[in-house]
């Protein structure tokens, strides 16, 4: 059968939005997120993919968060390769992952940066020092249309940079900035009272969270974005009351099982 041009066109067309909602489709198989989540974000901060393997699972994170100290720590390269790999496979189960360049100048910063995201730079976001050097590399890269997590905060004077760059995420240290004698939680609450006051839509990502007890004293604030550690993700979990009534449950089921 020869089709005209105008009903080729619409059978093209046709097979094109069915590609585009396979293709969405398959993509979302692999990181779902839950419709009633609201707002908030939470990651997984380690490089460790044994850890991914043990709690992303559990379906409690939005993506996951590295650097080149949780590299190190866990013993993967600093390599634009490697880092791409380890960025496949954490976007096969998470919708985000946060990777930081590095550079001894705003240019290699960038030029890092454009490489570690060129993957994927919808689900990609490169972590950027909150320095002078790094808002130059941010403003680049943002440029380019690359995501940019603002990192390394101290001072809830910082959220002014983020903010008026326009980036995407904050991370500040809370643990770090208790440790050098600020208050940490005060600074973040700060922060995010900086940001609302200037209409900006940055979130302040926390990040150096030592207990679960500090993040929901952050989520009865208000703050909704944060990324800890695999102890902390656990700590979640840990409550002896609930884990008795599970066992109870299970007892009762088993007992039931026996009627008929």
């Amino acid at each position: 059968m020869i089709l005209t041009s105008a009903r080729y066109r619409r059978v093209q067309t046709v097979g094109l939005v069915a590609v585009a909602i396979w293709c969405f489709c398959v993509r979302r198989v692999s990181a779902f997120t839950p419709p009633h989540r609201g707002d908030c974000r939470f990651f997984l901060d380690t490089a460790d993919t044994s850890e991914w393997d043990a709690l992303l699972p559990l379906g409690l994170f939005h993506g996951v968060t590295t650097n080149p100290t949780l590299l190190e720590r866990a013993g993967q390269p600093c390599t634009v390769d490697n880092v791409r790999r380890l960025a496949g496979a954490a976007l096969s189960r998470t919708e985000e992952f946060m990777c930081q360049t590095w550079g001894s100048t705003a240019e290699e910063m960038y030029d890092h940066g454009m490489a570690l995201s060129k993957a994927d730079r919808e689900r990609i976001v490169i972590k950027v020092p909150v320095t002078a050097r790094g808002a130059e590399a941010a403003t680049l890269l943002a440029d380019a249309g690359v995501r940019i997590c603002m990192t390394a905060c101290y001072d809830s004077k910082q959220a002014l940079i983020a903010a008026s760059l326009g980036v995407e995420y904050l991370a500040p240290y809370l643990g770090r900035m208790t440790d050098n004698g600020k208050d940490g939680l005060q600074e973040c609450i700060r922060m995010q009272s900086i940001v609302d006051g200037l209409g900006s839509d940055t979130r302040i990502l926390v990040a150096s969270l030592r207990d679960a007890d500090t993040l929901a004293d952050l989520a009865a604030e208000g703050l909704d974005t944060y990324t800890f550690s695999p102890a902390v993700a656990r700590e979640l979990f840990a409550e002896p009351l609930t884990d008795a009534a599970a066992a109870e449950f299970e007892e009762a089921a088993a007992r039931g099982s026996n009627w008929e």
